[in-house]
């Protein structure tokens, strides 16, 4: 069995839960600091109901709510709090999967009441974080996944032999992990709209981890990895700047990865300290991508493990691999804005020269 952890409006709740004033509030956390221009990069769930969502300009949220609460991401906290979340987990002693900033997975074998340990995991997240999460269970991770967004927020939900068909039979095929690009476009095209119609149709797809589907799939002309690098005119100290230089190098991956259109799902992050010889890890996430920013975030997971202790970094390098094509097209409303905002920032970069838009938090590496 895989228990399988989605935080709840993880961002956001995280806002929340640092000042209550915001609690049940209309929320959103922009990507910037100023309100009205700048995107919406996560919402609570009042703020959702009312049809705001990740990637909208938050003008427009602002004139949906007028009265709508505003905080500038911080991309520190959230971290920091995914980090601590992963630890406590890691305590389980369990196979454990850090998914993504908001998702983990435990890999907990036949357990004979697998609902009274979610509930019990969740309850330890809002004892010691003050946030929610929703859990689900199945007897593999595409399962737990989907498991996991059908009772939100703050729910869990298992997938057994027994209620198998009926849970698939009211889960739209779009909430099912990878159908939400041009794969599940094409099956929607052919009348399967739900994931028992799926089922139906390819009663295989549930006994099999997705990612051998993804591997078996992959062209033998691909490139295996790809990357950048850079040495810094002297040894850094100061972690601004570095996670500057690191948003540069993920740029530069991220906008190679979509010019040949590639997506990515194992990031390798290496460090060089002149005193303390060298750091070097990667991670394997369930999700691949091409997007610059969330290689970034993983980069910074990554950079996470380095025990606390100030290094002096001397150069620095980011590489993606285990890539495949890109074959699927966003659907869902924010994956789609985001998508234009990715390719509106590589066309006018095209057309204009390299970096003639780019991400403020890259001026601290004039510094």
């Amino acid at each position: 069995m895989i228990l399988h952890i989605d935080m709840d409006a993880f961002f956001a709740s995280i806002e929340q839960a640092i000042n209550p004033r915001l609690k049940g509030k209309p929320l959103i956390v922009g990507s910037r600091g100023n309100r009205m221009r700048t995107v919406v990069c996560a919402a609570s769930y009042p703020a959702k109901a009312l049809g705001i969502h990740s990637g909208m300009p938050t003008r427009e949220a602002f004139r949906i709510c007028p009265g709508l609460e505003f905080v500038a991401a911080d991309q520190a906290k959230y971290i920091w709090t995914s980090e601590r979340i992963l630890e406590m987990l890691r305590g389980y002693a369990w196979p454990l999967n850090y998914a993504s900033i908001d998702e983990f997975q435990l890999d907990i074998g036949p357990h004979p009441e697998p609902l009274k340990l979610a509930a019990q995991i969740r309850e330890q997240i809002y004892a010691n974080f003050n946030i929610t999460a929703s859990v689900g269970i199945g007897k593999n991770w595409l399962l737990a996944k989907l498991a996991s967004k059908l009772n939100k927020p703050d729910g869990a939900t298992l997938i057994s032999e027994a209620n198998f068909s009926d849970i698939l039979s009211r889960a739209p095929l779009t909430k099912l992990c990878g159908m939400a690009g041009k794969t599940g476009q094409i099956l929607m095209t052919q009348g399967l709209k739900t994931c028992w119609d799926l089922y139906l149709k390819m009663p295989g797809y549930f006994d099999e981890n997705p990612g051998k589907f993804e591997e078996a799939g992959q062209n033998p002309d691909l490139p295996k990895s790809l990357g950048h690098s850079y040495t810094l005119p002297k040894p850094q100290i100061n972690h601004r700047v570095i996670r500057a230089w690191l948003r540069v190098l993920s740029e530069m991956v991220g906008e190679r990865l979509r010019r040949q259109d590639l997506t990515s799902r194992t990031v390798h992050l290496w460090l060089n300290f002149p005193q303390d010889g060298y750091f070097a890890a990667q991670k394997t996430f369930s999700i691949a991508t091409n997007d610059s920013y969330e290689i970034y975030l993983r980069s910074l997971k990554i950079m996470a493990r380095i025990p606390q202790k100030a290094h002096k970094i001397r150069a620095l390098g980011v590489t993606a691999s285990h890539l495949n094509r890109q074959t699927y097209l966003p659907l869902l409303t924010e994956e789609k804005r985001r998508e234009a905002l990715i390719k509106a920032f590589d066309r006018i970069n095209s057309r204009f020269g390299d970096n003639s838009i780019f991400p403020a938090q890259v001026i601290l590496t004039h510094k």
